[in-house]
Formats: C-alpha cells, sequence, structure tokens
C-alpha cells in the first residue's frame, strides 16, 4: 500500500475507519528490559480523528517536544470526544495473557488513586483481562482498542490464523485508563509513540 508507515519491519497503513476515517496520527514501539537489553515487544500506531485539533487548541503554536513533556495535553486528547484506534502487532512472540496482566494491573492502580475502582470497575476490568488468551501470539499477530466518541470501546485480537474475537467494554472509567495506559503521556506504555504524536499533533496544529 501506498504511504505504509514502517514501524521496526511492521507495516502500518496511513488510515483506518470506523465511522469516520482516521489518519495515523503516532506510532512507535513497546520495550520491556530484560537482563539489561531493551526488547521491543509490539510496534504501535495510533489513528485519530482530524477534528481532534478542535480540542487542543490551547496548545496551538507548541513545539512537538514541549508537547511531548505535558501530560495535561494528552489528558486533554484522551478526554476529547473523538474515535481513536489504536493498533499494537507483536514484534516478538508474546503470551497475550501478558499484556492482559500489564494493562489489568495498571488500569486497576490508576482508577485507585483517583478512588474510582468499585465493584462496577472490577468486573468489567476481570472480564478485560480474561480476554486475554495464554498462549502465545507470533508475530504480526496484533491488538485493535477501537475507542468511540461516546466512552465505550472494543478490544479486538488477531492472529496470524487470521482468527479475530472481539471485546466491548462500557464502563467508561475503565475504558478511560486503557486510553491512558497508551495515551497518558509520561505515563504512557510506548513513550517513543508519545513523542511521535507530540511531533504530529503540533505540526498539525499549526496548520
Amino acid at each position: 500500500m501506498v504511504n505504509e508507515v514502517m514501524v521496526d519491519d511492521i507495516a502500518f497503513s496511513p488510515e483506518v475507519t470506523l465511522t469516520k476515517t482516521l489518519p495515523l496520527m503516532g506510532y512507535g514501539c513497546t520495550e520491556l528490559e530484560i537482563h539489561f537489553l531493551q526488547i521491543k515487544f509490539t510496534a504501535v500506531g495510533v489513528y485519530i480523528e482530524k477534528e481532534v485539533t478542535q480540542h487542543l487548541q490551547k496548545w496551538k503554536g507548541k513545539l512537538g517536544k514541549d508537547l511531548a513533556q505535558d501530560d495535561e495535553f494528552f489528558e486533554a486528547l484522551t478526554s476529547a470526544p473523538v474515535e481513536i484506534v489504536i493498533k499494537a502487532v507483536v514484534i516478538k512472540e508474546i503470551k497475550a495473557s501478558q499484556l492482559g496482566t500489564q494493562l489489568e494491573g495498571s488500569v486497576r492502580d490508576r482508577l485507585a488513586a483517583i478512588d474510582k475502582y468499585e465493584e462496577e470497575e472490577e468486573v468489567a476490568l476481570e472480564e478485560v483481562a480474561q480476554f486475554f488468551p495464554t498462549k502465545y501470539l507470533k508475530k504480526n499477530s496484533f491488538f485493535t482498542f477501537s475507542f468511540s466518541s461516546t466512552g465505550t470501546a472494543e478490544i479486538s485480537i488477531t492472529t496470524d490464523e487470521k482468527e479475530e474475537s472481539k471485546l466491548k467494554v462500557d464502563n467508561k472509567n475503565v475504558v478511560e485508563m486503557i486510553k491512558k495506559w497508551y495515551l497518558g503521556g509520561s505515563r504512557s506504555v510506548t513513550l517513543s509513540t508519545m513523542e511521535c504524536l507530540a511531533n504530529n499533533l503540533s505540526a498539525a496544529l499549526s496548520k
């Protein structure tokens, strides 16, 4: 496909469609340090509808390097009522449940820190954790997190056999924190993606 973006050796299309066409706004990798080595596990692409810039006018004229350090900017980004799709493609074979466990722990901690971890959140988060299978996912399998403009989300896993399984998440507190796991500025699981996103949104805001 023309204009594909390569992250590591994973290709991302320049746009995806939910109810609207969403351009690729940022990309990078998730990494873990194992025995003092930085291991890349997934390549990440973030697709956001162009109208997001209407909700970020406060930062018009700011440089990307400054936005990358500004958690208030990413707070505004994650709370904007726009469609967002985050695609995470496996670079190094991992158990899906490893990602699920990481996600569950982070979302629980973030909700507990702002006193929003009630029984409803616990049930919703447990469903999310159980959705990630224990089997290993080979390279090029991928996770897709699709966030609606109304505060719900859908998670899907597509394996190399092209199987796809989906889970709808309706609890808005859990959805918000899943989004912030990836897009939460300095607390993001993928800081390289935050830098790329900040640079591209800075450019979009300057137009």
